[in-house]
Order: structure tokens, then sequence, then C-alpha cells
């Protein structure tokens, strides 16, 4: 898989509430970012527009909406999700792989947008998948185990914490394309994440892109978050 631009390697989660809100952020950003994730909270409130004015900004979008029905469902929510013109859209590993293959189907109808898999939530640690009962194996095994379902159904990606990254490439190899979220700069809270990772150590550990919200969005100046952490992407690089 071609290496993406330095540029492109950082995805910035627009996660507020308004299109207002998110297209005035982009516009702080401008220049210094060009792909943008749209998100639960964005999507349902203002829909397909959040994307188109988006798009029409010049932006770039990761349609983040983790998809997660039975297939027929499925399949018609990725056709009107890669319709919107997004370029990267969600669904959920735990759905399955007749889902899966589903979403990809349906993406196929709408455009052009790739399907990512979402493995296991960077909120969710070991002990609060067995509290589910939905880890019998390790936390990592069943990343990859999920990894494989998404590569198996024809999806393009998937979607996984910096601490799974590793394994993932040394179990599927390089051609998967691989984002994280969970990344925080060294030293900054990680809110409600469990399994986080700095900028540098994502990309050195194999993913091709990173997600990046609350630490430019809550930034006193988002434009000089943005730039810091392309600037580390930028040290990687120098490596």
């Amino acid at each position: 898989m071609t290496s993406p631009r330095r540029d492109e390697r950082l995805i910035v989660a627009l996660d507020v509430p308004t299109l207002d809100e998110a297209l005035a952020l982009q516009a702080k950003l401008g220049g210094v970012v060009t792909r943008f994730k749209v998100g639960l909270e964005l999507f349902v409130t203002e829909g397909p527009r959040a994307v188109e004015a988006i798009r029409a900004r010049g932006g770039r979008v990761f349609l983040d909406l983790k998809l997660h029905d039975i297939p027929e469902t499925v399949r018609r929510a990725a056709r009107c999700a890669a319709a919107t013109g997004a370029e990267l859209i969600t669904v959920h590993t735990a759905g399955g792989p007749a889902m899966l293959a589903a979403a990809v189907e349906g993406a196929r109808q709408g455009g052009d947008a790739a399907v990512l898999g979402v493995t296991v939530l960077t909120s969710l640690d070991a002990q609060q998948l067995a509290e589910v009962n939905t880890a019998p194996q390790s936390l990592p095994d069943l990343v990859v185990k999920r990894a494989q379902a998404a590569r198996q159904a024809g999806c393009a990606g998937i979607i996984a914490s910096p601490k799974e990254v590793a394994v993932i490439r040394a179990v599927i190899g390089p051609d998967l394309l691989v984002i994280t979220p969970g990344v925080r700069p060294k030293g900054a809270s990680t809110d409600d994440q469990k399994r986080t990772a700095s900028a540098a150590e994502a990309i050195a550990a194999g993913a091709n892109a990173i997600v990046v919200g609350r630490p430019i969005r809550d930034a006193q100046d988002p434009r000089a978050a943005a730039q810091s952490l392309l600037d580390e992407l930028a040290c990687c690089d120098a490596e």
C-alpha cells in the first residue's frame, strides 16, 4: 500500500454538535489539515449536508458511523453513506462476516468510499470486554481476529487502537489500511480512552493514519496543535 503524504496521515475529528462549529474548526485548520472525520454527534444533528459542506470547502471526509445491524440494513445504509461523497466509512466488525460483506457491496453501489471495519473501541479494555463476555481470548487476539474477518469480507482496512497495530501488521502484513484513534500527545490527558499512544508511536507501529479529536478541538490554538502533531510525524520520517 502506498504511504500517504504526511498531511494525509492526520484526520481531525469534527466532534461538535453543529455544522457551524464544524466549519469554523475546519476553517481554523485550513492549509494544515485536509482530512476530517464526521462522527455520530455531527451526523445525527446535521445529516449528509455536513459531509457536503465540508467537501465543498476542500475537505476530505471520513464518515465514522460504525454501522452495525442486519446485513441488508447495513448494505442499504452503506450505499447511502458512500453516496455522500465520503472517502471512508466505518462498520463494526462485531456484526459478523455477512454484514461486513454487505457493507462492502453497498458502498460499491453508492460510490467510491472505502469500508473500514472497527475492531474494538479504544475506550474499552480487557476487563470491560470480559464483563460482557466478548473476550474469551486476549484483547489483541480479538482485534486480530476481527481484522482478519474485515479483510476477508473485502474491507479496505480497519480501525484499531495504537496498541494493536504492530501485532496486526505482524499477522496480516502491510496491505491493509490501518487507522488509529486513541492518539494523545505525550503527557496529555487520555480522557475516556484506555488504549492510547502518541502519534509517532502509532505511525512507527505501522498505522497509515491517525484520528485526533479533543487534543485539537479543545486546544487554545487548534491550528498550532494540529501542526505540532504533523511536526511529530515529520520526525518519524527523518528517523
